[in-house]
């Protein structure tokens, strides 16, 4: 079989990366290139979509000469991407509207908050599994419709197209204007407030409350399919089968062999996101987690998830590097927090853009509380590793009890894992086992697999679930006593945060 390889397209908040891997998941070469973050003012985050699209086609060019290998030695391409952030687009041109409006984003707050009031947030939530968040691409698309000239008039006339970025990559990479093709999938579609969890279909109340004209929805498909040929005029030059597609943190489920109910993952970037598989069985949460759909190989069932999302975990390490210059590189966070036994009564509560799950507090800010005299920097750069635990233990628990799940190994991937102390810290916090995988690059390898399970390059996922293997697992070593302790002055400082925007 000349097509030994399959390719990865992972399309991130801050970087384009693109992938290639073996029948065993072994990575073969990559390239990465990064984006330009656009903060026009306080709240407001966005990308240039033509930017990352221009980078993703640098990035399959650098990726496959890295790789030693051309288009012709690829089974399959999968995408996988940042989520919710949301790009309009005119068919004719494809030119987008203005600058993406990135999942950060909170413009769209006082739009949530009044769905919330006025009853329309109970039937949000009911249907799509979401709560009534400026975190989701609904009201962003609600916001371009209403205050970009023309996009209202060019939608209804079938000429503006949405998508998540899946959806822009797709449809450029298929021809763009010279008959792209439009889809998304389950997963980046459970994202919207505007697909109904139960038919997995575009749902019209939801269409009607946000006052989005169908036509410019791309169709839903599922996650692992043959959606179209790449062009050969395009950056793989040739005809390549497109058949994965999955938002980023379902990727990484799918990357880390997560297909039996109960198995959790938690990914570290520049949020956290822990996603746990709740089979083909659709869980509500009454305490602040979102009801997703984990993934849909096929014409298989759709299998749901519950999951935790947090804003701010490797952003914070990132801020003290970046903002207070504490350290140089963000890996020094390690060796600086390894020079105190312990956080010295300090807390860092990093809610810059309000609390996500399961708070859910836009009026949140960030906090660094309990400092005397005796603390120091290496005191902060702890709390800073605490707090991407600690949040982390606050999204557990409420699965824990939203789910009846008892979880006894949390396996972890994300770029944060690198970080022996921060793993530690995570099992101290948890007091379960935490595992990290040989592959570390779960989320592009989750788009892999996709993809390739879709043109029977892997036959099934027993063939994952063997590909899997571990690297390092740490044990808990608090006492109770420390273990409980530690969280309740955590709940305190997190309380300090709220209500700080009136």
């Amino acid at each position: 079989m000349s097509q030994q390889y399959v390719g990865a397209i992972d399309q991130g908040t801050t970087s384009t990366r693109f992938m290639v891997f073996d029948h065993e998941g072994r990575e073969k070469g990559r390239h990465q290139v990064e984006h330009e973050q656009i903060l026009p003012q306080a709240g407001w985050v966005e990308h240039d979509a033509a930017e990352i699209w221009k980078n993703t086609q640098a990035v399959i060019e650098q990726g496959l000469a890295e790789a030693g290998i051309t288009a012709a030695d690829l089974a399959a391409v999968g995408i996988t991407n940042q989520r919710e952030t949301t790009v309009v687009w005119d068919r004719r041109t494809g030119e987008p509207y203005g600058n993406a409006i990135v999942w950060q984003d909170t413009r769209t707050a006082a739009l949530a908050k009044q769905a919330e009031e006025d009853g329309r947030g109970a039937i949000i939530h009911a249907k799509s599994g979401l709560p009534p968040a400026a975190y989701f691409a609904g009201g962003k698309l609600h916001w371009i419709l209403e205050n970009v000239d023309g996009v209202r008039q060019d939608a209804e006339a079938g000429h503006a197209l949405f998508g998540t970025i899946d959806t822009w990559l797709i449809w450029n990479l298929t021809g763009g204007p010279d008959g792209g093709v439009h889809v998304t999938d389950v997963t980046n579609a459970s994202r919207t407030m505007l697909m109904n969890l139960e038919d997995l279909a575009w749902d019209d109340e939801l269409l009607e409350l946000f006052g989005v004209p169908r036509q410019m929805l791309p169709e839903i498909t599922s996650s692992s399919q043959d959606f179209g040929r790449t062009r050969e005029d395009g950056p793989f030059g040739a005809e390549v089968v497109l058949a994965g597609n999955l938002g980023d943190q379902h990727a990484a489920l799918v990357g880390q062999a997560c297909f039996e109910p109960g198995m959790l993952k938690n990914t570290y970037g520049t949020g956290n996101f822990l996603v746990l598989n709740t089979g083909t069985e659709i869980v509500r949460s009454e305490r602040g987690l979102l009801t997703t759909v984990a993934y849909r190989f096929g014409d298989e069932p759709a299998v749901y998830a519950l999951e935790g999302s947090i804003a701010v975990t490797g952003s914070a390490i990132q801020w003290l590097r970046d903002q207070l210059q504490v350290f140089d590189e963000a890996a020094d966070s390690e060796r600086l927090a390894s020079e105190v036994e312990d956080n010295g009564g300090v807390y860092f509560v990093p809610a810059f853009s309000g609390l996500f799950a399961p708070y859910w507090r836009s009026d949140a800010r960030g906090v660094i509380v309990g400092l005397s005299r005796y603390n120091t920097l290496a005191h902060v750069a702890r709390a800073a590793l605490e707090a991407i635990c600690y949040q982390s233990k606050d999204v557990v628990d409420v699965m824990i009890a939203d789910s009846g799940i008892e979880l006894e190994v949390l396996r972890v991937d994300g770029g944060i894992t690198a970080n022996d102390l921060c793993m530690q810290i995570q099992a101290d916090i948890l007091d379960i086992e935490v595992s990290r995988p040989v592959v570390p690059e779960t989320t592009c390898l989750g788009a892999a697999y996709a993809a390739g399970l879709a043109v029977g390059f892997w036959s099934s996922t027993d063939e994952l679930v063997a590909n899997w293997s571990e690297s390092k697992r740490w044990s808990p070593q608090w006492s109770d006593e420390q273990r409980e302790a530690g969280y309740h002055d955590w709940k305190k400082a997190v309380e300090r945060t709220l209500g700080w925007v009136e």
